[in-house]
C-alpha cells in the first residue's frame, strides 16, 4: 500500500469517527431537550392541564401543550395569562423554529409556505410580551396551526385581545385552547399537517372571586358575529375532542362549570 493509498484511508477512518461524534452528540442534545420538556416549569400552574390523548405532554417556560403526531400540531396550549404578564414590550419577531422538545419531532414550518394559511399562534405572541425569551419561545412550530389569515387577523385576534382585557379585569384567567383535530381536514405541506374546521379557546378565571369558566368554539373562518355568539359550555368541546379539561377540580363543581354555556359573569364591555 502506497504511502498516498494510507493517508487517504487514515483520512476517510477520521472523518467518519467526527461525523459520527457529532451525530451522538445531536442525539444527547435532542434527548436532553425533550427530558428537560418533560420537566414541569416553576410558571406552569400543572392543577389546570387537561388531559392529553396522545400521551406527549411538552412544558416549556411559558405554556405546556399535548402535542399530536398524527396531526403534526398540538391538540391543545395551556397556560397561566396573569395581569402582570400583560406587557406592551415591542419584540422583533423572530422566525419560527422547530420545537426540539416534541420526542416524536415537530412539523417544520416550511409546510406552511405557499399553503394559503397563516402560521396562526396559540399561545399568542402578544400574551408573553413581558420578556424577550417567553415572547420568542411562543415562535416554536409546536405552538402554530394552520389558520385562513383573515379568521387569524379577525374573530380569532379580537377573542385573543378579550382574553388580555379579562386577565387584567380578574387579575389573571389560566388560557386552553386549540384546533379541533376530527372530521375532513385539508392538510398541508410535504408532513400533511391537518388544518382544523374549528378551533376552541377555554378560560378559567380563579382569582376574583367566585370560580368561573368560560368556552368559545369557533368555525375557522371570517366571521363579523359578535364574540358571545360564540360561547359553547365545556363540555360541549370535550365531547368534540375527547379531552377531559379540567380533571383536577372538585367533581361537583367541575360538572356545574363545564355544563353551563352562560356568560353572564363574564364582561363582554
Amino acid at each position: 500500500m502506497t504511502k498516498r493509498k494510507l493517508l487517504s484511508i487514515i483520512a476517510i477512518v477520521i472523518l467518519v469517527i467526527v461525523y459520527g461524534y457529532e451525530q451522538f452528540l445531536n442525539v444527547e442534545e435532542k434527548n436532553e431537550i425533550v427530558s428537560e420538556g418533560k420537566q414541569s416549569k416553576s410558571d406552569t400552574n400543572e392543577y389546570f392541564l387537561p388531559t392529553s390523548t396522545t400521551g406527549q405532554i411538552v412544558h416549556h417556560d411559558g405554556y405546556s401543550l399535548s402535542y399530536n403526531e398524527t396531526f403534526e400540531q398540538a391538540e391543545w396550549v395551556a397556560y397561566e395569562l396573569k395581569a402582570s404578564h400583560l406587557k406592551k414590550n415591542d419584540f422583533k419577531r423572530p422566525y419560527f423554529e422547530i420545537d426540539k422538545a416534541v420526542n416524536t419531532g415537530a412539523a417544520d414550518w416550511r409546510n406552511y409556505k405557499k399553503s394559503g394559511y397563516d402560521r396562526g399562534h396559540l399561545c399568542p405572541a402578544g400574551d408573553r410580551r413581558y420578556s424577550k425569551a417567553a415572547y420568542d419561545e411562543t415562535f416554536l412550530t409546536s405552538n402554530i396551526s394552520p389558520q385562513k389569515h383573515d379568521f387569524n387577523a379577525g374573530i380569532w385576534n379580537t377573542l385573543e385581545q378579550k382574553v388580555r382585557y379579562w386577565a387584567s379585569k380578574y387579575n389573571g384567567v389560566f388560557v386552553v385552547t386549540g384546533g379541533v383535530l376530527k372530521g375532513n381536514m385539508k392538510t398541508i405541506g410535504d408532513e400533511h399537517v391537518a388544518v382544523p374546521n374549528q378551533f376552541y379557546k377555554i378560560l378559567i378565571d380563579t382569582n376574583s372571586g367566585n370560580t368561573k369558566m368560560i368556552a368559545f368554539l369557533m368555525p375557522s373562518k371570517e366571521s363579523k358575529r359578535p364574540l358571545y355568539e360564540f360561547v359553547v359550555s365545556v363540555d360541549e368541546v370535550e365531547r368534540l375532542t375527547g379531552i377531559d379539561f379540567f380533571p383536577e377540580l372538585e367533581d361537583s363543581l367541575e360538572n356545574k362549570l363545564e355544563a353551563s354555556s352562560s356568560y353572564k359573569n363574564w364582561s363582554f364591555n
